[in-house]
């Protein structure tokens, strides 16, 4: 109401504003941060109305203090450097450039302004929630705080540019120091080459970096490949853990995270790509008769079927096909010239580690078709110029 009132004034004065809002709900799992989750909330709500009013600029009102309490938080909670660096001044987000403007300075210089100029604010009933960490940290800390340290705020402000300076330059070697590092997966985890595999990681090369860097590159590298934060916990683990087996030439998986260590290279892929088949579904008869996800229960998966232009079957292969279990002896060919082989030669030849090659095989009548891990055997592959289906199988929480 007080925003709407606001606007409604200025519009009676010929400002061109708009106002734009969202109600917004928190889903919130054991363990969450009810400040985290709201604030994640509302940070997409503003991204949304920006895009929705074709805004470019999006103004906080983030102050000085709002910043050293920032810092003070992060620190306490054992923060990296990321979090000690505080708000970002000026950052840009899908195309919307996110700015504080008032982050140097104190609230008292914002106080004085509004008094001033006779401006009319609300206060935020939950500011004085002491449930909150950072609302306890004002009311109950900071007061004594800033009677013993009188420069705190401004000092603890300082620091965090020094901080938010020394991100920018590790964000920057980070740019240079992954790409010699990377390799190509050990395996194409979605047989499909729309859908490459992300790049790897070359775990010889990175063991041989000192342990800070291999810190640092790991945290860099699986937040490009997953899009998540590895856990701090993780990352001291796995920096150690890792050169180990390397050297022993082991083979290992961490399926919390959906990473494998095979043949010296560190894979990651959605975490339940990387679990073994237990082995325990029987054959399943299945009838395609088009493009789409098709459902097979007794698999715990579907069959992934999309028209392509090359490398697919002809769609009448598929119209009675049969899903079934490895027994040994199949004979798959990867390529037209190339001489059928052993399942297991194939999977040694590609580099595809045991967990992976688990899944049904698709037969038409005693024609294998497809591999999961593989592909599409080239005896089956449709001619050029033909309709043509791809198959792709996805355990169920993969395809859901």
């Amino acid at each position: 109401r007080h925003a709407e009132a606001v606007c409604e004034s200025w519009a009676a004065e010929g400002l061109p504003v708009r106002l734009l809002s969202r109600r917004v709900s928190l889903s919130l799992s054991a363990g969450d941060s009810v400040e985290a989750v709201a604030r994640a909330a509302r940070h997409a709500a503003l991204q949304d109305m920006a895009r929705e009013a074709d805004a470019d600029l999006l103004l906080l009102a983030h102050h000085r203090q709002d910043q050293a309490e920032t810092l003070l938080l992060q620190a306490l909670r054992g923060g990296g450097l990321a979090g000690l660096a505080g708000m970002p001044r000026d950052v840009i987000r899908e195309g919307v450039r996110w700015v504080r403007p008032w982050l140097e300075h104190p609230r008292s210089d914002i106080e004085a302004y509004v008094a001033a100029h006779g401006l009319i604010y609300i206060e935020d009933d939950s500011n004085a929630d002491p449930r909150y960490a950072r609302n306890l940290l004002r009311m109950s800390v900071w007061p004594a705080l800033v009677d013993a340290f009188p420069d705190a705020e401004a000092n603890l402000a300082a620091s965090a540019r020094r901080l938010s300076d020394a991100l920018s330059v590790m964000d920057a070697w980070r740019e240079q120091a992954l790409p010699p590092l990377l390799t190509p997966a050990v395996t194409a985890l979605t047989d499909d080459a729309a859908t490459p595999a992300p790049a790897a990681l070359d775990a010889c090369l990175w063991a041989t970096q000192p342990a800070a860097l291999r810190r640092e590159t790991l945290r860099h590298w699986y937040k490009q490949v997953s899009g998540q934060v590895m856990p701090a916990t993780w990352v001291e683990r796995l920096a150690e853990e890792v050169p180990r087996k390397v050297t022993g030439q082991g083979v290992a998986q961490w399926g919390a995270l959906g990473l494998s260590l095979y043949r010296g290279v560190l894979n990651w892929a959605r975490p339940a790509a990387v679990k073994i088949d237990a082995g325990a579904a029987t054959d399943a008869g299945l009838s395609v008769c088009g493009a789409g996800d098709w459902p097979v229960t007794t698999w715990g998966g579907c069959l992934r079927v999309r028209e392509v232009a090359s490398g697919g079957v002809p769609p009448s292969l598929l119209t009675e096909v049969v899903l079934r279990q490895r027994v040994g002896g199949e004979q798959f060919q990867m390529g037209a010239g190339r001489p059928p082989r052993s399942l297991k030669k194939q999977f040694q030849a590609l580099g595809v580690p045991a967990w992976q090659r688990g899944g049904p095989l698709v037969f038409a009548g005693a024609q294998l078709l497809y591999v999961p891990g593989l592909g599409i055997d080239a005896r089956a592959l449709a001619a050029q110029g033909t309709p043509q289906w791809s198959m792709e199988w996805l355990p169920d929480a993969i395809s859901q």
